[in-house]
């Protein structure tokens, strides 16, 4: 099979998949079990996609086999973490705003919905096998500097994850907004973390001596995944939610920590207190 071909492959089942998991909330009433399969999806195409044999090379390289067992850990990780916090029932406050908005026709657009899915899938895993093709023959600074970021990354999203299933869990902290740890200097660090290793991949797919321009490809990764968090399907709908549901509070924590990127909060004797009428 060739690469092109095994591309093929990746795509209809990736869409296969995701028709499944359309399938799945719509059976069980929770969509958070698309975050789930989406997840694992992407991180068995993407273990796939980094050790097929590409060019003189019939057997995996080093290169492959590590981006193959980071995408691996990413996935599982990520994946088991969202099928955890989904089986404690209710439905994820992003897709509950969905059902709302499109009402009859929720079933049909879902499905839709979930194929773009796929199709992003596609262009993230296009991302992995730009970085694990790398023909370099040895491992580079920049191969150890992509690993150390997506170890950063993983573990960073996991803390993150951790927090905030800590904090949801205490009794005392019902109706309030988590602000402790990681979450006090960034809204959604788990987002961040999430981009962070998209980032990976570009650094280990990257050749600056222009060897290899394949690998600028892999920069589709974490553009495309800021966009998505950033602008699409991540902090816009979640931060919508949040205002409804716990209103001044949640606006004094977007007016004190910044949405994305971590920094320092600003002290709440420095802000100002807003005007009335529309900002």
């Amino acid at each position: 099979m060739t690469l092109a071909a095994s591309i093929i492959a990746i795509a209809i089942s990736l869409s296969l998949i995701m028709t499944g998991a359309w399938a799945v909330a719509i059976r069980l009433g929770q969509s958070g079990w698309v975050d789930a399969i989406w997840s694992l999806a992407v991180g068995g195409a993407g273990v796939v996609a980094s050790l097929f044999p590409v060019g003189e090379w019939q057997h995996p390289t080093l290169r492959q086999l590590a981006v193959a067992g980071l995408v691996a850990l990413w996935s599982l990780r990520l994946g088991l973490h969202i099928v955890a916090r989904t089986r404690k029932g209710g439905d994820d406050p992003r897709y509950a705003a969905l059902r709302e908005e499109w009402g009859d026709h929720f079933r049909s657009r879902l499905f839709w919905f979930l194929q773009i899915q796929a199709a992003c899938a596609l262009l993230l895993v296009v991302a992995i096998a730009a970085a694990a093709h790398n023909p370099a023959p040895a491992l580079r600074i920049s191969d150890w500097l992509g690993v150390l970021i997506l170890a950063v990354a993983i573990s960073g999203e996991a803390v993150a994850d951790r927090q905030l299933t800590r904090f949801r869990a205490d009794p005392a902290n019902k109706g309030r907004v988590c602000g402790v740890g990681l979450w006090a200097f960034s809204r959604h660090p788990n987002y961040f973390f999430e981009w962070l290793g998209w980032l990976a991949y570009a650094v280990i797919a990257i050749d600056l001596s222009g060897a290899y321009p394949w690998g600028w490809i892999a920069l589709c990764g974490p553009a495309f995944m800021y966009w998505l968090l950033v602008h699409v399907s991540g902090i816009p709908p979640l931060e919508a939610h949040m205002l409804r549901s716990r209103g001044a509070s949640f606006r004094a924590y977007q007016a004190r920590v910044n949405a994305f990127w971590p920094g320092p909060p600003m002290p709440t004797s420095s802000l100002q207190t807003p005007k009335s009428g529309p900002a």
